[in-house]
């Protein structure tokens, strides 16, 4: 016995195909750049323009430190201020929380008041005694004959 069937037409043959991968490069051409060059010289023209500007003013340092003292109390003064009403405020803020605590606390003592008030007079409604009335019974009628009407009640 075979592994190929004697009924079908021939042996099916099967294609193989082999593909190799494929490998692309991409080359990318940059320019040189400047940039770098051109920070380096803003750089180097700030710090020499900060040193002659320092060497030009050399003889002018007690003033200057004169008026950044100055400047210093100033905003120092003026922290203070500021400091003066934050806490102005803020004692104005607790002043008006006392009051309304205050408020509050009278107004629940009213309502407690009234609260008692009611419960007492609930509590003397209480004590009155109560008299439930009820109409007697009509007595049943004594002949042995019994007289239907329309306006007699229907057992």
């Amino acid at each position: 016995m075979t592994q190929y069937d004697p009924n079908l037409d021939g042996p099916e043959r099967e294609r193989v195909v082999v593909s190799e991968p494929v490998y692309t490069e991409t080359v990318v051409v940059q320019r040189e750049s400047n940039t770098g060059w051109w920070i380096a010289g803003g750089l180097a023209a700030a710090v020499l323009i900060a040193v002659l500007w320092i060497l030009a003013s050399g003889g002018r340092e007690d003033q200057t430190e004169a008026q950044l003292a100055q400047a210093q109390a100033d905003a120092l003064t003026a922290q203070a201020q500021s400091d003066q009403a934050v806490l102005q405020s803020q004692i104005a803020g607790a002043q008006q929380s006392v009051d309304i605590a205050r408020s509050n606390a009278a107004q629940a003592q009213a309502e407690a008041s009234r609260a008692a008030s009611e419960a007492r007079a609930e509590m003397a409604r209480a004590a009155q005694p109560v008299v439930i009335t009820t109409p007697a019974p009509q007595p049943a009628p004594t002949s042995g004959v019994a007289t239907v009407t329309t306006t007699s009640p229907q057992p």
